[in-house]
């Protein structure tokens, strides 16, 4: 069910935690010869026990910048990525800290806590042993330990690991807890049942013995005792989504529909896009038959995740009985593309067929199936189709392909038509942290590229980000130019500012066409009211400006990148061409121009030319390694040329240097 839920070693840091009074300014980034790194570090480390981890992040970036031979700064990131879900930045981070201080033994175990994430099990034993070496009966070296032997299979290795652990703490309910998963998975539910109870017993209110005793008792097909325990999990935790839909699951085999469909509903009022709730309530519904809402709730699944197989199976058979049997086909159709003996479909296009009056391909299609059915169904050890069902879990559901890819053809049969539950209590995987805080964890967040850059009369908010936001020649026009207004360099719309605001930016455009109307007005003056044009979204009126003052001074670098902008935002796609001319031009006067790469990055992106994009965000970051929005969207375009490993490591960099979505993305990406 949900993954287990160990004591945390940011929670034992909390503890010997400092109190400080932290102001919370956000330009607070001094130089590096002024900065006091311990207090820094002191402030970071109050601000990374609030809960604050992308703020805490800055903090001991500037510590790391101020003495990076320091290995406590490293620590510390290392755990606010860690509570981030960054756990290849974590590991990275705890290396460095370890290279600066090989005897800080609390690096080695979150190093080992961020590898059992990354799948490395090995590795973390490995770090875990260093710990054990300098204190043999650490509770959590020893309980890591065990936890990573159970997923590595070592079930001997497991059994001494934890009588070491358990007899130094026989009343440890997590490490009572993960034993009892240990005997889970070798058979012996009796043994589990047994450690869960003395867990229970011993802790009433820790959450994770009742969720594996319900997923135990689930199994053994006792499902009012497993709802019992299902219910005293929900009470504990009132607010997580992913409890409902387990326990709709038991709800279900009760044959209490309404109370199943209750708990979809409650899920989805907490998590709107939670798709297993939403997969599985469309199961429901297509099974009493209500078949429009039941469509709506596949459909909603697949605008989430086009390749979503097993909504799109159902979403056809629902097409079926709605009478739409072009759609349906259409479903099946993409389905058998991707699991050519998966049988049950040909009998679905069967079905389509023969309602569209096409008996001769209907036929063919049955004898598709018959024959399928004929050499493979037979011999469950060469084709499991005749196994008893399974339940999909949410990654058998998440849409991007690579759980399935690790499938034959023929083993996601019987989960088409499955209930979801979500996750496994029985997994030996760890969770370090309990809910993020909604400051920066938003999983349904829209995956967007950060925006263009462009000029603006109005300085806009302060943010995390570490980019500068500053380049020779707006500095020295807005030092040497008689300007109405000082001119910023913003990312994003220019302006959206409140009618005070607007009221401003009309004065300025009012002002500067008064000015650009005399006889000795400057390109200057075109360039302001170009900028004033663009923050009025008068973007027509912008290029004019731009051009007049393009007209007399060619080598206007800013005016060609205003330019550039306004013409993106025109909705006419024979600009396309003159936008990425007008970057290229201000390049070849300025080629460290990092904006014109960045924006020039996102024309490419938005014309889905990712080589492109690629190289026009690489360019920008190797001028400035600290630009954390190139890199996001550099990571958003490997995401969308398939390359996860580098996507996550630009959105870790990024992440890192203050970008907020990235981790937000980062945690939907698990």
């Amino acid at each position: 069910m949900k993954k287990t839920h160990v004591n945390k070693p940011l929670t034992l840091i909390k503890k010997r935690g400092i109190t400080l009074t932290v102001i919370l300014l956000t330009w607070w980034l001094p130089a590096l010869a002024q900065v006091d790194a311990e207090q820094v570090l002191a402030i970071g480390r109050n601000v990374l026990s609030m809960d604050d981890y992308m703020l805490s992040i800055q903090y001991f970036n500037q510590a790391i910048k101020a003495k990076p031979y320091l290995a406590d700064p490293y620590f510390f990131r290392a755990l606010a990525k860690l509570e981030l879900e960054d756990y290849k930045g974590a590991e990275e981070d705890c290396t460095a800290a370890i290279e600066r201080n090989k005897f800080k033994t609390e690096s080695y175990k979150l190093r080992g806590f961020a590898r059992q994430y990354l799948g490395r099990n090995r590795e973390a034993i490995d770090d875990y042993d260093v710990g054990l070496l300098h204190n043999p009966s650490d509770k959590y070296f020893l309980y890591y330990k065990s936890v990573a032997q159970t997923e590595l299979k070592d079930y001997s290795g497991a059994d001494s690991t934890f009588a070491v652990l358990l007899r130094h703490y026989p009343r440890f309910d997590e490490g009572l807890g993960a034993r009892a998963r240990l005997n889970a998975l070798r058979g012996d539910t009796a043994a589990a049942i047994t450690d869960l109870d003395k867990a229970i017993e011993t802790s009433p209110s820790s959450l994770q013995p009742y969720l594996l005793r319900a997923e135990i008792k689930s199994g053994l097909k006792k499902w009012e005792e497993a709802l019992a325990d299902m219910d005293k999990a929900v009470n504990l935790r009132p607010k997580e989504a992913d409890f409902y839909v387990n326990r709709a699951f038991i709800r279900y085999n009760l044959d209490d529909f309404f109370g199943a469909m209750s708990d979809y509903n409650y899920t989805l009022e907490l998590e709107p896009h939670n798709e297993g709730a939403l997969f599985n309530r469309g199961l429901l519904r297509y099974e009493v038959k209500d078949l429009d809402r039941a469509a709506a709730d596949f459909k909603e699944v697949l605008r989430m995740s086009p390749d979503n197989f097993h909504a799109l199976y159902n979403m056809g058979l629902v097409e079926l009985e709605r009478s739409k049997p072009k759609e349906a086909l259409g479903h099946f159709r993409r389905i058998a593309d991707r699991y050519p003996r998966f049988y049950p479909v040909y009998y679905a296009q069967a079905e389509a067929l023969r309602d569209m009056g096409d008996m001769r391909a209907a036929m063919q299609n049955v004898r598709t199936a018959d024959e399928l059915v004929k050499r493979y169904v037979k011999n469950p050890e060469k084709n499991p189709l005749d196994r008893p069902a399974v339940q999909a879990g949410r990654a058998n559901s998440s849409g991007d392909g690579s759980p399935e890819n690790e499938m034959s053809d023929t083993e996601v049969m019987d989960r088409f038509n499955q209930l979801v539950t979500v996750g496994s209590a029985s997994r030996t995987s760890l969770s370090y942290n309990e809910k993020i805080k909604g400051r920066v964890q938003d999983r349904d967040i829209a995956v967007e590229p950060e925006p263009s850059y462009s000029f603006s009369f109005l300085a806009g908010t302060a943010s995390l980000k570490s980019t500068s936001n500053y380049f020779r020649e707006l500095d020295d026009f807005n030092q040497r130019e008689y300007i109405r207004q000082r001119v910023w360099l913003m990312p994003g719309e220019s302006f959206s500012g409140g009618a005070e605001s607007m009221e401003k930016i009309f004065g300025v455009a009012d002002y500067y066409e008064q000015a650009v109307a005399r006889p000795d007005a400057r390109p200057a003056d075109f360039f302001a009211l170009g900028v004033a044009r663009t923050m009025l979204k008068d973007y027509e009126a912008a290029v004019k400006a731009f051009n007049r003052a393009l007209e007399t001074t060619p080598d206007f670098t800013m005016a060609l990148m205003g330019r550039a902008f306004a013409r993106s935002r025109i909705p006419e796609n024979r600009l396309a061409a003159l936008v990425a001319a007008d970057y290229d031009s201000a390049l070849r006067l300025n080629p460290r121009l990092i904006y014109a790469w960045f924006n020039k990055g996102n024309l490419a992106y938005g014309a889905e030319d990712y080589t492109s994009a690629l190289s026009c965000y690489s360019n920008a970051i190797e001028i400035d390694p600290s630009f954390g929005e190139a890199y996001y969207n550099r990571g958003l375009t490997y995401l969308r040329m398939g390359n996860r490993r580098q996507a996550f490591a630009d959105l870790s960099k990024a992440g890192e240097l203050g970008v907020v979505p990235s981790y937000n993305l980062l945690k939907r990406m698990k």
